[in-house]
């Protein structure tokens, strides 16, 4: 096996983890029913435009409420809106202290699909000073799967793809990941990080 030269990982589901049942919690505090705030925010022609920076967060924020306005009336769509851009997440203190430990070694950058809100939340969870490097789908213009991201984060470690592990709770974000000669996990559990990093680690 190829020694480890840097680690390529994920935000969401990994690193921060977010409540399951929020979107649908939010719903029903405002009552209206369960998937509705999803449906709005998660619309491709609303959330694609966010993850590749051709909208601000502001904006697709702004479009989200506009679309709820229709179902459920402006002031509960704006309610329902600030409830929900007031979550953060929380950090995995167990993979961050991971990720810390393996950047005393080798590059650490975090991949992630994010709107430009990025470095805010970062800052928020305290996460600024974690990562060697942050490639923000919002900022370098196209997301994962899409192949150049892949690239881009092996050059901001400033290591050949094969030397790279990349880490994601998305199958669908692997496949690129190998298809460039990268280290994969396929993560579901903090366990399995460890395991990966265990050469680093020790």
């Amino acid at each position: 096996m190829t020694a480890i030269g840097a680690v390529l990982c994920d935000l969401d589901g990994v690193l921060r983890l977010w409540d399951a049942r929020l979107l649908n919690d939010l719903d029903l505090a405002h009552g209206l029913p369960v998937g509705t705030l999803a449906a709005a925010a998660f619309a491709p022609i609303r959330l694609v435009p966010a993850l590749t920076g051709e909208h601000t967060d502001e904006q697709w924020r702004a479009a989200v409420t506009e679309a709820l306005t229709k179902t459920c009336g402006a002031e509960r769509a704006k309610a329902l809106v600030t409830d929900w851009t007031a979550a953060t997440g929380r950090v995995d203190d167990t993979v961050a202290a991971l990720l810390r430990r393996a950047r005393a070694e080798v590059p650490v950058v975090l991949l992630t699909n994010a709107t430009t809100r990025l470095e805010s939340d970062l800052a928020d969870l305290g996460l600024t000073d974690l990562p060697t490097a942050v490639v923000s789908s919002a900022r370098v213009g196209f997301a994962k799967p899409d192949p150049r991201v892949y690239t881009i984060a092996a050059d901001r470690a400033g290591v050949p793809a094969p030397r790279c592990l990349f880490v994601d709770d998305t199958a669908a974000n692997i496949d690129p990941a190998r298809a460039a000669g990268m280290t994969t996990l396929l993560y579901r559990h903090p366990r399995q990080l460890e395991e990966a990093l265990a050469p680093l680690l020790t």
